[in-house]
């Protein structure tokens, strides 16, 4: 599944992929940051619930992001893949500014919505300007490959993770999401050896990746990025591997981002970004 094509003369939307319990209180500065992307107090923001079996989830996000000042905003939950083919929500996700997917179970995001004119229509959208953002499971649908589920674990093992098809608003990364909290390298690193084209994102809690239209990463929040780019490896053993063997992968390279932070994902070049300041680059 390739990313929708982006109209001539237009640029994509930014993609916002979070790693859940983003602070929604205290300090929200990944939700304000969205939310003033999408246009502050002019934004029109969806929200869809679906991943969460949780009945309160969407209203929950509503007020939320009333509260942050957002113009308007609505949840459009999904029971049925009948329900992504019905006008009235078709005609919705149409008039956003911004798609926030909330989080829960990405198989239930990926069963109920994938191939159905809901995601088509949120594909083009993106690619047309409209920004989409996720938290958790909502992170991890966004990207073509997407981690349905997995061992947690550092080392990587040939069975430790399971891909499924994701939304595919972007083909240069596969995320995991609550990443530190519950040592999910390994079955990032599982993933990358099956498919080394694509870079390795994993998003600690409270942290996202702020993805402009020009593929330029930069990480908001009070945790770090693992990116992981696997665009040099030398040798994996991932073909010869019986499902609990670890695998062997040579020439990774790994880069931990915090807030300000970049990564280019077309050139897979790292910097400190904003953590530069004029003293220390002389």
């Amino acid at each position: 599944m390739s990313p929708s094509r982006i109209p001539d003369g237009e640029q994509r939307g930014w993609i916002v992929p979070i790693g859940g319990a983003e602070e929604k209180e205290n300090d929200p500065r990944i939700l304000e940051r969205f939310v003033a992307l999408c246009g502050g107090a002019d934004a029109d923001i969806v929200v869809i619930p679906t991943a969460s079996q949780l009945s309160d989830t969407g209203s929950r996000y509503e007020s939320i992001f009333t509260e942050l000042g957002v113009g308007r905003v609505t949840a459009l939950d999904f029971d049925t893949r009948r329900d992504a083919e019905e006008r009235n929500r078709l005609k919705r996700i149409g008039e956003a500014s911004g798609i926030f997917f909330t989080g829960g179970n990405q198989l239930r995001l990926s069963t109920m919505l994938g191939g159905t004119p809901i995601a088509q229509l949120i594909r083009a959208r993106n690619a047309s300007g409209v920004h989409v953002g996720g938290t958790s499971a909502g992170a991890s649908i966004l990207s073509e490959h997407m981690i349905a589920f997995g061992k947690e674990g550092s080392s990587p093992t040939a069975g430790s993770v399971r891909l499924a098809p994701g939304l595919g608003l972007t083909n240069r990364f596969v995320i995991d999401q609550h990443f530190r909290q519950r040592d999910r390298l390994g079955r990032l690193l599982a993933a990358l050896a099956y498919n080394p084209y694509a870079v390795g994102i994993g998003l600690d809690e409270d942290t996202a990746a702020f993805i402009r239209p020009d593929n330029t990463l930069e990480v908001e929040g009070s945790g770090s990025v693992t990116v992981v780019d696997a665009g040099n490896l030398q040798f994996s053993s991932m073909a010869q591997a019986d499902e609990d063997d670890p695998v062997c992968l040579l020439g990774l390279t790994i880069h931990i981002l915090i807030a300000g932070a970049t990564f280019n994902l077309q050139t897979r070049t790292a910097s400190a970004g904003t953590l530069i300041t004029p003293k220390q680059t002389h």
